[in-house]
């Protein structure tokens, strides 16, 4: 059982994925007192009010006679936020990805190689390169034109 975890826990994409979590919330706090400290006031003053948070107040009166306020500004302070956030992953992060799959792929069409010779193999490379040396200890045919993940 401690086996599997270790294993499930040492794969490279887990940890990939556990890098991306903790910087996405670091991240999500910076972009929180951005917005919170500066955007919201900044629109809120000019609702007249202290933040957006705050802005665009509608009293409900209750059955018992008192009231009830809903704040539609902290609805449009957390619309503003998401795609504040939405932004920088898009701009800094699968813009430029795509960018890149763009140019390899376009390299390839013309013949050259995708990535740079002094690029090292892949996971998957690596694994095909593998399969292929076993199968020639073995004496079997080597499956060295077929793709790793066949």
């Amino acid at each position: 059982m401690l086996k599997g975890f270790k294993e499930f826990i040492l794969r490279g994409n887990v940890v990939e994925l556990a890098v991306a979590v903790v910087i996405g919330a670091a991240f999500t706090g910076v972009v929180n007192a951005i917005v919170g400290a500066v955007i919201n006031p900044a629109i809120g003053a000019l609702f007249d009010a202290e933040s957006l948070a705050e802005a665009f107040p509608v009293v409900i009166p209750t059955t018992s006679g008192g009231e009830a306020t809903i704040f539609f500004g902290a609805v449009i302070a957390a619309i503003l936020q998401f795609v504040i956030v939405a932004a920088v992953v898009y701009f800094a992060l699968v813009l430029p990805i795509n960018t890149l799959k763009r140019h390899a792929e376009e390299r390839r069409k013309a013949g050259e190689p995708a990535v740079s010779e002094d690029t090292p193999p892949t996971e998957a490379e690596l694994l095909a390169e593998i399969r292929d040396l076993l199968a020639a200890q073995r004496g079997g045919a080597s499956p060295s034109g077929s793709s790793p993940s066949s």
